[in-house]
């Protein structure tokens, strides 16, 4: 049903040259495979067939669509069909899917829905036939892999396990089976491999479905340009021989270990059916879930299964910083679960509200809590005032369970909220007097750093202490947008903001005919204090520009 959107510092040229500290989200400013980076501009969305036990009852499926920024245009294209929608930040719109686009059981198809935007945006899929849910986050194409890991199949009664007769004409009682989807305008040839290796050759939106036979013991998707792969099963046995849709979008092979933590409110389970599903190069493995020990260290993928639910699971690499989250009209029960370092619970929001402290959840042997937050209809923005965290969407539709990541609007931690396009902090190299750094960052359209506030000195000085080290040390003083009033002798930023938090050294600042601008001392990168100086002086100097924002 879905398919195919952080921080980093950069040395770079610009103007007179310098360090730029500047946190960096969306799609062209991924510097490799990421899991789950959902913020991207073009996307290619299937949907699994769903048989469920009320075939053949058409489904209702959908996408949301949430805007990050004003004047977004976004285009979708089903068939010969396309329909465009203009956006603003904040926006969705919940665009039904031809019932049509649904995948039957062909190897090779062309259903696919396309979806593309001058701005970024996040695309969530909802695939549903009655009671038979499933949720999923779209990966844009642009970040989407060439190399996949097939996670172990689970065993469910009535569905796969050894007594049951498994052929593919009987779709409640095949395989489970991936779905690979071409993501590039172009041919592009697949290798599915294991113990037996199947070769497939996909032409522009195209799609192949591969029955995961165990004779075949598939174990990976190799590709030559990316991909996207979904793993699971049409019509898995759920309860009273009901059956329902069980799919996950799998994120591309990491290449490194990662840490992955499954929080309590996803992995409650009476019956004790709860497992994770973990995948490595080398092998794979199906792991009852313990409440006592929810940590898994996998050079690979690691997913969460339960009754009706596949949900590939966050690792803390990957955490973030702003989510948003739709709550489903038609269903009785939304949630959101959150996951954090237990030391800044405090700092999660839930929109503009505050979470009580003593509703978070330990886990058990580590550092982190979790908690789970019902919604309320329409859109929550979830974010975090200086920290990243990992959000889930979960919910139950009557006695079907369905969730998955929650779409990432940013994985820069600002105080101020959900930063689309971060703050950015140029640290020029070459020293000028005051009045020059001022003019050189004006005709930048960027300000002299000013730090109005003590949250944002916080921050800041955060910032720059932890990449000090690639200035070398060789930048011990830079000038801030504060200077003196030649009219009354008061102290004033320069961006017209109140001065009411200070970090004056010891002494400073001194009288009125001594120095009328004001100076930062990086220092060691611990102290940052100010004093006052000369103004005709050259020193360095920091150029700022204040983060876009989402609308909370």
């Amino acid at each position: 049903m879905f398919m195919s959107g952080k921080d980093r510092i950069r040395n770079e040229s610009e103007g007179r040259g310098g360090l730029r500290v500047e946190d960096k989200d969306g799609a062209a400013e991924s510097t490799g495979p990421v899991p789950y980076d959902t913020v991207g501009q073009n996307f290619t969305v299937v949907f699994p067939e769903n048989i469920a036990s009320y075939y053949p009852s058409p489904p209702t499926n959908m996408v949301i669509i949430t805007a990050l920024k004003n004047g977004t245009t976004v285009r979708v294209q089903e068939y010969d069909k396309s329909e465009q929608r203009d956006l603003d930040a904040g926006d969705v719109w919940n665009f039904t899917v031809n019932a049509k686009l649904e995948l039957g059981k062909q190897n090779i198809s062309n259903k696919t829905l396309t979806i593309d935007s001058n701005k970024d945006i996040t695309v969530q899929a909802i695939s549903r036939k009655e009671d038979s849910l499933q949720t999923a986050v779209v990966i844009p194409t642009d970040k989407l892999g060439t190399t996949y890991l097939i996670p172990p199949i689970p065993t469910i009664p009535g569905t796969n396990n050894y007594q049951d007769l498994v052929v593919q004409t009987v779709t409640e009682r095949g395989p489970f089976r991936i779905i690979i989807v071409n993501g590039v305008q172009q041919q592009n040839n697949v290798n599915v491999g294991g113990l037996k290796t199947q070769e497939v050759s996909l032409q522009s939106g195209q799609v192949a479905q591969i029955w995961l036979n165990e004779s075949a013991g598939f174990k990976n998707v190799t590709a030559e340009k990316p991909v996207a792969v979904l793993f699971g099963h049409p019509c898995a046995v759920q309860r009273y021989c009901s059956c329902g849709l069980l799919y996950a979008i799998l994120p591309p092979a990491p290449g490194r270990t990662l840490k992955y933590l499954v929080p309590p409110f996803l992995a409650q389970d009476a019956a004790g059916e709860t497992m994770v599903l973990l995948a490595q190069n080398d092998s794979t493995s199906v792991t009852p879930y313990a409440s006592s020990s929810p940590t898994y260290d996998v050079a690979g993928t690691a997913i969460l299964y339960r009754p009706g639910l596949l949900l590939p699971l966050i690792p803390t690499a990957n955490f973030a910083c702003c989510f948003v989250v739709t709550a489903l009209s038609t269903i009785s029960k939304n949630y959101a679960v959150i996951v954090v370092s237990s030391n800044v619970t405090d700092g999660v929001r839930v929109g503009n509200n505050h979470i009580s402290s003593a509703d978070w959840t330990k886990l058990e042997g580590t550092n982190y809590s979790s908690i789970q937050v019902p919604l309320s209809l329409g859109e929550t923005v979830i974010w975090h005032t200086s920290s990243k965290m990992a959000v889930y969407f979960s919910g139950n539709n009557g006695s079907t369970l369905f969730g998955n990541q929650a779409p990432v609007v940013s994985s820069s931690p600002d105080f101020r909220g959900c930063a689309v396009t971060p703050e950015v902090l140029d640290l020029e190299e070459q020293p000028s007097d005051w009045r020059e750094s001022f003019k050189t960052c004006a005709d930048r359209k960027l300000e002299l750093l000013c730090l109005s506030s003590a949250d944002l000195q916080k921050q800041i000085y955060g910032k720059l202490y932890q990449n000090r080290s690639l200035t070398n040390n060789t930048v011990q003083e830079v000038w801030i947008g504060m200077r003196r009033s030649s009219l009354n002798g008061e102290w004033f930023w320069v961006n017209g903001d109140s001065v009411n938090s200070t970090t004056w050294g010891d002494g400073e600042p001194g009288g009125v005919e001594e120095g009328q601008c004001t100076i930062m001392s990086l220092g060691n990168g611990t102290g940052f204090e100010w004093s006052d100086d000369d103004c005709c002086m050259d020193a360095h100097y920091i150029c700022y520009k204040e983060p876009e924002l989402f609308p909370i």
